[in-house]
């Protein structure tokens, strides 16, 4: 399996994705906005088509050439504008985010029938093909990974204390709009780091899951987001390594694996945790 370039370059965005989306995934989990990559894998999906709609209209052989860029573009709009909608107060954020469903799914719809390709042809970026992962992929995918471990770890501390309680880190100096801005952007990224591995439509439960289960299991922010990084990574890995063996869905068997984890830790977690109670009992007692 290793000696195919295929799956070096499959399992090097895995490795990536699996360890860099749960990071941005622990901060939205803390903020109560779970579906907000869902929201902006539907905006990322519009950028595909604007992508192909763009490559058509230079010329380019290859329509598939600017999708990603395009997604990039997409998403992080898609960002903002939400964030602005929030900040104003005049729309909820859940309306917000149905605008973004609905208004991106369409939007991806029409503007690939314009570019001249079929729904079809989106149906890889819904739900993921990382089959197609090309070298070029796997450079960009690094070098937005690397931002968003770099960020999403670099600036923990200030991160935590925005989600954790916002007017607290107003009071308390710390620039909150710029640190609302950088996460919209950030989480944006994540979703179109992890656009060709499982695809937008289940882009968000790999930012999520992990981080649900992890937080069955750790008490503290730096450990949760740590073990879901480990989870992201293992499941991402066995996903990729199920479907060189069977013809399955990447994107779909690594979400089914990610929610077989945290069912398990759902079952074990009461007894872990009896068990280590116990343990600090003992301990303080002697």
């Amino acid at each position: 399996m290793l000696a195919s370039p295929l799956m070096q370059r499959g399992l090097i965005a895995a490795v990536l994705v699996g360890l860099a989306a749960p990071v941005m995934g622990t901060y939205l989990v803390q903020r109560r906005m779970a579906l907000l990559g869902d929201g902006i894998g539907h905006m990322a999906l519009t950028g595909v088509a604007m992508g192909w709609l763009t490559g058509a209209a230079a010329g380019l052989g290859d329509k598939d050439a600017l999708a990603v860029p395009g997604a990039i573009v997409a998403s992080v709009g898609g960002a903002l504008l939400l964030e602005a909608v929030r900040r104003r107060g005049r729309t909820s954020g859940d309306v917000a985010l149905a605008l973004l469903f609905y208004g991106g799914i369409a939007g991806g719809v029409l503007l690939i029938g314009i570019a001249g390709g079929t729904s079809a042809s989106l149906t890889g970026y819904l739900f993921g093909s990382i089959s197609t992962v090309t070298t070029a992929d796997v450079w960009l995918t690094a070098g937005l990974a690397a931002l968003i471990l770099g960020v999403g770890i670099g600036l923990r501390p200030a991160l935590f204390a925005l989600c954790h309680d916002e007017e607290f880190a107003r009071a308390s100096g710390v620039p909150v709009q710029a640190l609302n801005l950088l996460v919209a952007v950030v989480a944006a990224l994540t979703v179109s780091v992890s656009m060709r591995v499982v695809g937008v439509l289940l882009v968000s439960a790999i930012m999520i899951v992990p981080v649900a289960t992890a937080q069955l299991l750790t008490r503290s922010f730096a450990t949760t987001m740590a073990v879901a990084m480990g989870l992201g990574a293992a499941v991402c890995v066995a996903g990729l390594a199920i479907t060189y063996v069977q013809p399955l869905s990447p994107g779909a068997t690594i979400v089914v694996l990610a929610i077989g984890a945290y069912t398990v830790a759902a079952v074990a977690a009461p007894v872990l945790l009896r068990l280590r109670d116990g343990r600090a009992r003992r301990t303080a007692a002697a």
